[in-house]
């Protein structure tokens, strides 16, 4: 692997070597990385970094999460720049040829902006539950009915471990009004 991003194969001819072009680089990519890294930092600004009864407010975890994206977006950028060629490594169950599973692409993007959206009337372990068991399926599982009890259990669980923590998080369901 060069990192120039061209690398030799040998000519059919005469012996001589010839230099294979590159193709596009997946600059978007890390420019992606970088840009949800931005949109965390945003969403910190909005959210205190420390609290009162502890030194660690809700804030700090999103801005650093939200800088460590913005850095291995950064490094990916670097990467994709120096050439460097990302391929299937052996350990990684990957078929390098093997289009990519845009359904499954879709239902996990949904079931990470869905959030957004029905958590303020729906409540968080509703949310999680379905946001769980999009992932599942998003991840090949055919077990509908354990995915959303796995994921009603650890979204419950989330709800009230967080509010034993003291953070506002809502009602548990507010449709039902509890």
């Amino acid at each position: 692997m060069s990192n120039n991003g061209t690398h030799s194969v040998p000519d059919q001819g005469g012996g001589r070597e010839a230099a294979s072009r590159p193709g596009p680089r997946p600059y978007w990519i890390g420019l992606l990385v970088i840009a949800m890294g931005a949109i965390w930092l945003y969403g910190a600004s909005e959210l205190p970094q420390g609290a009162r009864y502890a030194a660690v407010g809700p804030g700090l975890f999103v801005t650093v999460t939200g800088a460590g994206l913005v850095i291995l977006g950064a490094i990916l950028v670097l990467q994709i720049w120096r050439g460097e060629r990302f391929e299937p490594q052996d350990a990684e169950d990957a078929a390098a040829n093997s289009p990519m599973d845009k359904r499954a692409f879709i239902t996990a993007l949904v079931a990470v902006f869905l959030p957004v959206v029905i958590m303020p009337p729906l409540g968080m372990p509703f949310t999680a539950t379905v946001a769980f068991a999009l992932v599942c399926r998003a991840f090949g599982s055919k077990r509908l009915l354990m995915d959303i009890a796995i994921g009603a259990v650890l979204g419950s669980l989330a709800w009230v471990l967080f509010t034993q923590l003291g953070l506002q998080l809502g009602r548990f369901f507010p449709p039902l009004g509890v």
